[in-house]
């Protein structure tokens, strides 16, 4: 890039907030061109502030996908919400992400009551929009506007990447003139170490469903890169009930194979590099009040 190019470049943040399972981490990845943050039916998947980065012609955005917002009821689920409103405090804009097969819920009508506090420019996306027949995104649309004068609104399908080339864009022209902060071949400023454990939690969701508690949590202990240009990681999954263990392990072990060939298989193809995954399954009661497990994911720990 030159340096008359440089002087042209834009860059800024762009959150995405809305309701659990509004599809914000799957249009984050589309956005980016590649896995930066985890997808699952579960609730409450992501826990942290997500960063994925694209180029749209001179501009560098930076998506922040945000923990779903919810009415909290656990000392995890506070520091979740408050989160994600950081996340939308702190971005030159702030994307409402909203199921369109849901329409406006209790979660969606408290975000709404919210949103005008947050500074940023506020952008309308109504997702899933192939599952919904027009009239009704019009009128859903139509709703949404009349409660919260949003500068523009999109119709798109995370999914399929329906719509997704024109919000980018779009997004791009809101960016401000300024240097971009990131190279232009990073996608994530999220640690390889912090995307592996990410990989694997996703894909203990993918196989359990709804057998074992969203309180499970998945740590690389062990991250060592060997001779033959592999690399050896070890991650330990804590689980808060005995027999919580045992559903992970599964019978005679199948289960935590599987699991391990799944990640294995999506964390080499994040890190181009052949991988040998070792996973371990420890029972850590009321991880969820240990302050120190919250600052490994990036969350501010809830005093009260």
């Amino acid at each position: 890039m030159t340096e008359d190019s440089k002087m042209e470049t834009r860059c800024g943040f762009v959150a995405l907030i809305g309701a659990p399972n509004a599809g914000k981490s799957t249009l984050v990845n589309q956005l980016a061109g590649a896995k930066v943050s985890i997808v699952s039916r579960k609730v409450q998947t992501t826990r942290s502030l997500v960063r994925g980065i694209a180029i749209e012609g001179s501009a560098q955005i930076i998506f922040v996908d945000t923990p779903g917002i919810f009415a909290p009821k656990r000392r995890l689920d506070r520091a979740m919400v408050t989160s994600a409103w950081g996340g939308a405090a702190d971005a030159d804009a702030v994307a409402l992400l909203v199921d369109a097969r849901k329409g406006v819920d209790e979660e969606v009508e408290a975000i709404l009551a919210r949103l005008p506090q947050v500074g940023g420019v506020k952008i309308l996306v109504l997702n899933k929009i192939d599952t919904v027949e027009p009239p009704k995104l019009l009128e859903l649309a139509a709703r949404l506007n009349g409660e919260l004068a949003f500068a523009d609104t999109f119709m798109i399908s995370a999914l399929r990447g329906h719509g997704v080339p024109k919000f980018r864009q779009q997004l791009a022209a809101l960016m401000r003139p300024g240097p971009w902060l990131y190279p232009e071949d990073q996608i994530s400023d999220a640690p390889l170490r912090s995307l592996a454990a990410e990989i694997t939690r996703e894909k203990i969701f993918e196989r359990l469903h709804d057998e074992l508690p969203y309180q499970s949590t998945v740590e690389t202990e062990l991250w060592k890169d060997m001779p033959d240009g592999s690399a050896r990681i070890e991650q330990t999954i804590y689980v808060m009930r005995e027999g919580h263990k045992k559903i992970v392990i599964g019978e005679g072990g199948r289960t935590i194979k599987a699991i391990g060939t799944a990640a294995r298989k999506d964390i080499m193809e994040a890190t181009e590099q052949k991988v040998h995954l070792f996973l371990f399954v420890k029972v850590r009661e009321n991880w969820g009040d240990d302050p120190e497990r919250y600052r490994e994911m990036g969350l501010e720990f809830p005093k009260n």
